[in-house]
């Protein structure tokens, strides 16, 4: 069984990965839900247009896939983290929408409300 201070060590090594995973110089890490309810539902060209648009763009963007994030009716699901860790949620994704998050949030910084959850900070 770890001790309280072996759980410390653990989660600052994960903070400190996560930091290196977003870096220095990175504006957002954005998250695609890419599980089977996610790419069923579209998930796989909402990432290739997230990708495309960063790259067109030359937007400081990292842009990954992840497993299940949980809300399955909501698929295609987008996570963008900022580099103070809060999370915007963005729902039900397509291409068109992920044109938009694109350019109006991680290019000019404007959340997209229309498209979200909601917001959580820590």
């Amino acid at each position: 069984m770890k001790s309280l201070e072996d759980l410390k060590k653990i989660r600052e090594e994960a903070k400190r990965k996560m930091t290196m995973r977003l870096g220095e110089e990175q504006k957002y890490r954005v998250v695609v839900g890419m599980a089977t309810c996610g790419i069923a539902a579209g998930a796989r060209p909402v990432l290739n247009t997230l990708v495309e648009e960063v790259s067109r763009l030359n937007i400081p963007v990292t842009v990954t896939q992840t497993g299940c994030i949980g809300l399955c009716s909501l698929e295609p699901i987008v996570e963008v983290f900022d580099a103070k860790g809060e999370k915007t949620t963005y729902v039900l994704m397509n291409s068109e929408k992920a044109k938009q998050v694109a350019l109006k949030h991680l290019k000019n910084d404007e959340v997209v409300e229309e498209y979200t959850i909601g917001q959580y900070k820590k």
